[in-house]
């Protein structure tokens, strides 16, 4: 079995990181092995098919031939954007960690037919972008909206990707005579000393140093952060489009180190946060650390959705407010889920903290998954948590319903890369041992501690640790205690061992020996969440949780197809679950009660005084709750996540 670590972050020796990836981490059942294996045998395995149907490997295909070869015509750009060769690229690093995972020979075929187009279609000086060599416009002349180095750092994390996951340098060989073609072009007194309209080439420049062990990627990846929040992108970098998203969107208003608050578009700044976090891990750089430090804090305080979604305008894909976070116009990318996800991992193994696991959990779990459909065949490219049932949203790009393909393929591929890496967030070493940070059953392993999990996690909180191999000498293995979980216990053996949590952390320390058994119980009741009285788009409301799970009302499962918005939760009625098996590929539900609105007169107007209006007679009506990441795989209704409260005003009983 192979224990090198072969997942997307791989911090130097030298790095000032507590914690790193672990050297073996394999997820071998449970729920995260199912969508894994739906992601490879669907969505990675058909994904090639979708790149061809919307051109993206034409396009390829087309800048390999020399323009008017024969007397042709040169070949015409096929898709609606610049950035099309970045869903290649995303699909392509996606089927690599997937092969580092499990040998394919089918998909490693089509692997290295992509990466055969991709190198052919390179040109002699390094640069590669089919939009601009099939004939968009000359190259870095469009920073603002171009996606030149956004589709470059994709482009090298694929590289990395191939080159770890098969040991080959074929891919790498093109993505360094890529690098060097930017370090001929960019920097102060180059042809260009500005940056990129959308960050990525940060975090991949320093993963190609980590992979090289080329100091210039890390200077160039330093001089693309430091550079930013000077306003080079702000003039003339609209052309072309009639309105200006200003200066916040490019992430260039303020420089990274002195930034307060995330702002603007959110997928750009988490990728570019991820990439500062990866420069202050490698240079040690404390402005640094306290700058990226500083702002995760303001966007989990102030910018995250219970779902850990974050992106509340549809307006420029943008932050919004601090606590602007609305569930029926929420925009929630996925990709900001993903980047997100990115970003707090590199400040786990920065800080060595539970927090930024902790976030991670809520995300994966949910502001990310529901982004995949439960076939592994339709997506969704926003994740509001509040749907009506007469939505006058069209299918496409930028609505709530599940789509096969999008023109802005941004989300499927990228869902597809996390899916398939997703071992290697589970998992780390330190100085003092091995730290599990997420619960999915497998093996996990570095510096000579080797454990088996076994878990039904997310749907029972019973984690069992049982140790294979041990290293001369006590270790520490820490679990983390989610921080949605209020009481826990942790055995040794079959003894319970006292101490609360430390830091978000239990931690067994000893001489272990092979047999050992370590087995953390997390309660997980079903339990009611309100958000802070500054979240006021949702104040008077309430949703329902079990353990890592948000849960959401969907109209069909309701009795009599009752629409959601016509119902309060009852919250002194208690909470129920339910093991239902054949329910949306398995899922634990959450029965709760809620109490009918009194409806408007149809034409009426649609406010009144506090206090007036009637409950309807009767009891109590039965809810069913479902995990919202599996929203919008049936029928479409209305769904929500939150829900008002009887007897807060909503004109619903306080007790029947």
């Amino acid at each position: 079995m192979n224990t090198a670590p072969s997942g997307p972050v791989r911090p130097t020796a030298g790095a000032v990181s507590p914690l790193r990836p672990a050297a073996l981490a394999r997820v071998e059942g449970g729920f995260w092995a199912e969508r894994r294996r739906v992601n490879a045998e669907v969505s990675l395995a058909e994904g090639p098919e979708r790149l061809e149907a919307a051109g993206n490997l034409a396009n390829l295909r087309a800048a390999a031939l020399p323009n008017g070869r024969d007397g042709a015509e040169p070949a015409h750009f096929a898709g609606d954007f610049q950035f099309q060769d970045s869903d290649v690229h995303k699909w392509l690093e996606a089927a690599c960690w997937q092969l580092a995972d499990s040998p394919d020979g089918e998909l490693a075929a089509e692997v290295e037919a992509v990466v055969g187009l991709i190198a052919a279609a390179q040109r002699e000086d390094g640069y590669l972008q089919t939009y601009y060599q099939l004939g968009g416009g000359e190259p870095w002349t469009e920073l603002g909206w171009g996606h030149e180095l956004y589709c470059a750092g994709h482009l090298i994390q694929a590289a990395v990707a191939h080159h770890r996951a098969t040991g080959s340098d074929r891919l790498l060989r093109v993505a360094g005579r890529l690098a060097d073609h930017l370090h001929s072009v960019f920097g102060p007194g180059r042809q260009v000393d500005t940056v990129c309209g959308h960050p990525e080439v940060e975090t991949a420049l320093v993963e190609l140093y980590r992979t090289t062990s080329d100091r210039r990627h890390l200077d160039l990846a330093r001089y693309f952060v430091d550079r930013r929040g000077h306003g080079s992108l702000s003039s003339g970098a609209d052309r072309g489009h009639d309105r200006d998203p200003g200066p916040e969107y490019w992430q260039d208003h303020t420089p990274v180190r002195e930034a307060t608050e995330v702002a603007g578009h959110a997928v750009r700044q988490l990728y570019l946060l991820a990439g500062a976090a990866d420069l202050a891990a490698e240079t040690g750089d404390p402005g640094l650390r306290a700058a990226v430090e500083r702002l995760w804090r303001d966007m989990a305080a102030t910018k995250t959705y219970l779902t850990g979604a974050v992106g509340s305008r549809h307006d420029w894909e943008a932050f919004g407010d601090a606590h602007e976070l609305p569930a029926d116009r929420a925009y929630a990318e996925t990709c900001a889920a993903i980047a997100s996800i990115h970003f707090s991992w590199r400040m786990a193994l920065l800080t060595g903290e539970a927090r930024y696991s902790d976030l991670i959990e809520r995300t994966l779990f949910n502001g990310f998954l529901a982004g995949a459909g439960l076939d592994g065949r339709t997506w969704l490219y926003v994740n509001p948590l509040h749907r009506r049932a007469r939505s006058h949203e069209r299918p496409g790009d930028q609505s709530a319903h599940r789509t096969p393909w999008f023109r802005c393929a941004c989300c499927p591929p990228n869902v597809m890369r996390l899916l398939a890496s997703l071992p290697h967030y589970m998992a780390t070493t330190g100085a003092d041992g091995l730290y599990l940070h997420q619960y999915a059953t497998g093996v996990y392993g570095g510096d000579g501690l080797t454990v088996r999990v076994v878990t039904d996690y997310p749907w029972d909180g019973t984690v069992t640790v049982t140790v294979e191999e041990t290293p001369a000498g006590p270790k520490s293995l820490a679990l983390r205690v989610p921080a949605w979980c209020t009481r826990s216990t942790l055995a040794l053996n079959g003894t319970v061992l006292d101490g609360p949590p430390e830091s978000g952390w239990l931690r067994v320390t000893r001489a272990f020996a092979p047999g050992d058994t370590v087995r953390l119980a997390l309660a997980m009741p079903p339990r009611l969440t309100v958000a802070g009285p500054r979240v006021d788009a949702v104040r008077g409301c309430a949703a329902i949780e079990r353990g890592p799970l948000v849960y959401c009302l969907e109209q069909t499962d309701q009795p009599g197809g009752l629409d959601p918005d016509d119902l309060a939760l009852d919250p002194a009625a208690p909470l129920t679950v339910d093991s239902r098996p054949h329910l949306l590929g398995g899922v634990v539900t959450v029965g709760a009660t809620g109490r009918p609105l009194t409806p408007d007169e149809p034409g009426a107007w649609p406010y009144r005084p506090l206090g007036t209006g009637e409950p309807r007679p009767g009891a109590g009506v039965g809810l069913t709750a479902v995990p919202y990441y599996a929203w919008a795989n049936r029928e479409a209704g209305a769904m929500r996540v939150w829900l008002p409260l009887a007897g807060s005003g909503t004109g619903a009983a306080d007790d029947q």
